[in-house]
């Protein structure tokens, strides 16, 4: 019996009130035709409405009124939001941020562990990730706003086990599920072959299965049965309700322009000296004195932001066939891709579902993470969660900065526009940005300084004019750039005084020339 339905007819098995998983990441994988169906009903007879969405990364091209879930913005239609990340469907960290829909945010280790969970049966996950940050529930418990905490609804407690403290995160059922794929034969089975990461598709379809769900799945083509290369299928038939096959213009490999991409996917291997090389800016500042951190043959996390630009600083070098860079969605090798595109590689060595790919990490595999920095306080603790009212959600962030021996978290020194001047080997600050990041306390622990010294992790702090450790005497001060004044603009920008090295050094002066630094991670 042949499972194709159109999104009309998806859009009446979703009741009111559902609990719906939604899948995608970021500019990647979202179901846009059924998700556009759903707005359009729901603007006609009001419904479906009220419905508790489950989510990763959720997915969205950074635009207010764009794709992915900023499709269903309207108010009504979301009434809770449990995802990792939703900093790239503006419209909805907005209604969060605004305490219009209850907002619980997860590492994202951990909500692709629950669904394995909920696949399974199982209570729930038991894991050490969150441990003193913000999902603790010493702390706030994974609810961002006072919906979420006036609800009742408790996700995470904290427990004991053999004299040890975890984090004990609930299973709950899962009613429907809109995910997409490639493609489907008449019976369901779908293949992901043309999608640049293999997201959450699988482990949510067990999931609804597990649950006595319905699932539902966004195609670009639909064949007969045995038209699919069963090598292929990422999601057999069995675990399949529903297919939808979409127009064109609503199954975009990414939001970033291009309708498909084949040097994601390794369909064609570019030549990488066709990636320009970044503008001399603190961005590519901040990425060349990251790429001393790295050594010949590290396996090495670049997180969404400014860590980009460490890989494109080890292709302009010549260098990036020395270290393997990786990505949380389960992405290894090439050079990652900036911007709507962050979760894609081109010219990949391998791509792994993000559920299996988290484990993976949790494990210990990476040398090194490089990751971004919103605000940092005195004992070394990072918030990239949570701004004012603004909440985005930690992401991959915990699970990575929790199980990885060194940490290099990156971004400018202050927050805004700045203006300045580099070149020669100095850096001049003309006109600083007015936002201190520097705090004396962070709005959220994303990342906790305590949980880091306890294990003995390396953890710095890269900017373009300081570069901090975190040691057992607090935050130290150990590396200035050339050309900037250490109590004018880097003490005087920061609400505590920390500790400053007695070995306080020079930034290597070749990061400030506009030219090939010549390193070699051979060497480092």
């Amino acid at each position: 019996m042949s499972k194709i339905i159109s999104s009309t007819d998806a859009i009446s098995l979703i009741r009111d009130n559902a609990v719906i998983g939604i899948g995608g990441f970021g500019g990647f994988s979202a179901p846009d035709e059924i998700l556009r169906e759903m707005a359009k009903s729901f603007f006609i007879h009001g419904s479906p409405k009220g419905l508790h969405v489950v989510s990763g990364i959720s997915p969205g091209d950074l635009t207010e009124d764009g794709c992915g879930l900023s499709i269903i913005r309207e108010p009504g239609i979301i009434a809770s939001i449990y995802a990792a990340h939703v900093g790239m469907s503006p419209a909805i960290g907005r209604a969060v941020s605004a305490n219009q829909i209850a907002g619980y945010t997860v590492p994202l280790g951990v909500y692709g562990q629950l669904l394995g969970a909920i696949a399974g049966k199982r209570p729930g996950v038991i894991t050490r990730v969150g441990l003193h940050t913000f999902c603790d529930p010493r702390l706030e418990g994974c609810k961002v706003n006072e919906k979420a905490k006036e609800s009742g609804r408790n996700v995470v407690s904290l427990i004991e086990f053999d004299g040890e403290e975890y984090l004990y995160y609930k299973s709950f059922p899962i009613d429907v599920c809109i995910i997409r794929g490639s493609y489907a034969d008449e019976y369901g089975n779908v293949s992901l072959e043309e999608e640049a990461i293999y997201s959450e598709q699988n482990a949510m379809a067990a999931a609804v299965h597990s649950c006595g769900g319905t699932v539902i799945v966004q195609v670009k083509w639909v064949s007969k049965r045995g038209g699919l290369d069963p090598r292929h299928v990422a999601i057999p038939g069995a675990l399949v309700d529903y297919v939808v096959q979409a127009k064109p213009e609503n199954h975009l490999q990414c939001y970033d322009g291009s309708p498909f991409r084949p040097e994601l996917i390794g369909d064609v291997r570019m030549r990488l000296d066709m990636i320009r090389p970044m503008e001399l800016t603190p961005r590519k500042v901040c990425g060349r004195r990251a790429a001393f951190e790295i050594n010949a043959g590290n396996l090495v996390n670049l997180g969404i932001g400014m860590p980009d630009s460490v890989a494109s600083v080890a292709n302009e070098e010549g260098v990036s066939h020395q270290v393997t860079f990786s990505i949380e969605t389960g992405v290894y090798g090439g050079v990652p891709v900036s911007g709507v595109g962050f979760g894609a590689s081109v010219n990949p060595d391998a791509i792994l579902p993000i559920t299996d790919n988290i484990d993976i990490y949790d494990g210990g595999v990476l040398d090194a993470a490089f990751l971004g920095l919103g605000e940092i306080d005195e004992e070394g603790n990072v918030n990239v969660s949570k701004f004012g009212s603004r909440c985005t959600g930690p992401g991959g962030f915990i699970n990575i900065t929790q199980n990885t021996p060194k940490v290099c978290f990156m971004g400018t020194f202050t927050a805004g526009k700045m203006e300045c001047r580099i070149g020669g080997g100095r850096l001049a600050i003309e006109m600083d940005a007015p936002g201190v990041k520097f705090k004396k306390r962070v709005q959220q622990v994303t990342f906790s300084s305590r949980s880091a010294l306890e294990k003995g992790q390396q953890v710095l702090y890269i900017t373009e004019r300081a570069v901090f450790r975190l040691e057992k005497e607090g935050l130290t001060l150990t590396e200035i750039a050339p050309g900037v004044d250490l109590e004018r603009d880097v003490l005087s920008k920061m609400e505590f005084s920390p500790r400053i090295s007695p070995e306080l050094r020079l930034m290597d002066e070749r990061i400030f020339h506009d030219k090939k630094m010549k390193i070699s991670f051979l060497s480092q």
